[in-house]
């Protein structure tokens, strides 16, 4: 695939270093000369230097045939009109890094939409989501990534007797807007079909909004168990959005953050999280907050030194589990050595997303599940295809994929039987490796 990579700084230059490792055609726009020159004689790729957010300099970077464009300078503005640009100028798909909250949130204004951008990427929110999902179970099903956040996803296990038990899922009344995401039983985890029942000790991950969600808790466990206590050093993005991915489930979120003004800004905008001015570097605050009882210590400061020393202090007072965000590649060999169960990388995280992008047809982006035998695709509705000629309940979808949301203008639901989709969707599915061939025909 051709590519253009507008920003070689650090997230840039790994990601043009992984494309090129995959053998793509990779094109570098930077603006700075020292950084150019140093990128020309390190990676083997083109190098532009220029703005990014000038059409003479992407137009020399022949953005007008690439296939895909990631925006990832170090500067949200530029990002955005540099993205915009380039899907306007011919880019098949353009992604747009992004850093304030503001342009992800739907509740005041539609960035991605109006400026015509596929995707807008926050490497915080992605690092949170990451551990949010090794918090929760490392085979959990994410789906927050795709439905631009207007989705949840609830992992229950059941773990005693209810009314859903080996009933068939076609005979559990469900609210409409609530989907059985996937079941995992004794190692396996697959998509259920109309006839598959719950069985005792099943992990059930259903899918759909908030308010529904808590409508069928109940029906599933009646008794959700003593809360798991979660601590989070560093209030700043990353910390901010696990906390809030985590609060209100089964979890007893606190966060520790040593800016008194950030602290009200949590303490504002948290409902469910206990918030604690504090610096969590130092091992008497952390032995004063009773960290060692937690049962996860999840670090996320903004510098990796203070991420590793405190993940290690709690370690030795006795918390059980140890997680933390990792910048430096070089890092990766020690921290295991150290005590710390689970390191993000942000620079991984967003580095998977883009091999995710790297789709033909109709399909935005593909991630693979944990476990290998699960996609989660986003696919576009075109004119024509054979999806938009029947209700869902009448397509010819395998049993192995699912629905599990449809994105139409600016509104995200789960879809009815009885819905049809449209072209200019956008379908969230997951699918099973054995399903995905059938289930893009209907979108070809």
């Amino acid at each position: 695939m051709r590519i253009v990579v507008l920003g070689g700084g650090t997230v840039g230059t790994s990601i043009a270093d992984l494309l090129c490792r995959h053998r793509h055609s990779v094109t570098v726009v930077e603006n700075d000369v020292e950084h150019a020159r140093r990128i020309n004689n390190e990676l083997d790729v083109r190098v532009i230097q220029g703005s990014a957010s000038e059409s003479s300099v992407l137009f020399q970077a022949d953005v007008l045939g690439a296939d895909l464009c990631l925006a990832v300078t170090g500067y949200d503005e530029a990002n955005i009109v540099g993205g915009s640009m380039a899907k306007a100028m011919g880019a098949r798909r353009t992604v747009a890094r992004v850093y304030a909250p503001v342009f992800r949130d739907l509740s005041t204004f539609d960035y991605q939409q109006h400026f015509g951008i596929d995707r807008l990427l926050s490497m915080e929110h992605l690092s949170a989501m990451e551990l949010a999902r090794g918090v929760r179970n490392p085979g959990s099903v994410v789906v927050e990534n795709f439905a631009r956040g207007q989705l949840e996803v609830l992992e229950l296990v059941v773990g005693e007797k209810t009314t859903v038990l080996d009933t068939p899922l076609r005979s559990l009344e469900l609210p409409r807007g609530v989907r059985i995401g996937s079941i995992y039983r004794e190692g396996k985890m697959w998509i259920p079909g109309a006839h598959d029942i719950i069985t005792l000790g099943d992990r059930v991950t259903l899918i759909g909004r908030h308010e529904d969600l808590d409508d069928v808790r109940d029906i599933f466990q009646k008794s959700a168990g003593p809360k798991q206590g979660i601590v989070i050093a560093g209030g700043g993005e990353t910390g901010y959005h696990l906390a809030r991915t985590l609060e209100g489930q089964r979890f007893d979120v606190m966060l520790m953050e040593a800016n008194p003004d950030r602290c009200q800004f949590l303490a504002n905008h948290l409902k469910h999280s206990t918030v604690v001015q504090a610096d969590a570097t130092r091992r008497a605050i952390l032995e004063e907050e009773r960290v060692g009882t937690a049962d996860v210590f999840v670090t996320c400061t903004g510098d990796d030194e203070n991420n590793i020393m405190a993940g290690v202090e709690a370690r030795e007072i006795g918390t059980k589990t140890i997680m933390a965000i990792v910048q430096r590649p070089d890092y990766a060999n020690v921290v295991g050595k150290l005590g710390i169960d689970r390191v993000v990388s942000p620079r991984d995280v967003i580095a998977k997303q883009v091999l995710g992008f790297l789709n033909t047809g109709s399909v935005v982006s593909r991630t693979l599940l944990p476990g290998g035998a699960i996609s989660a695709m986003e696919v576009e509705v075109n004119e024509e295809v054979p999806a938009t000629k029947k209700t869902l309940a009448n397509l010819d979808l395998p049993e192995q994929c699912l629905i599990a949301a449809v994105v139409r203008s600016e509104y995200v639901s789960v879809p009815g039987a009885d819905d049809q989709l449209k072209a200019g969707d956008t379908v969230i599915a997951l699918v099973e490796s054995s399903a995905t061939d059938a289930t893009l025909q209907l979108f070809e």
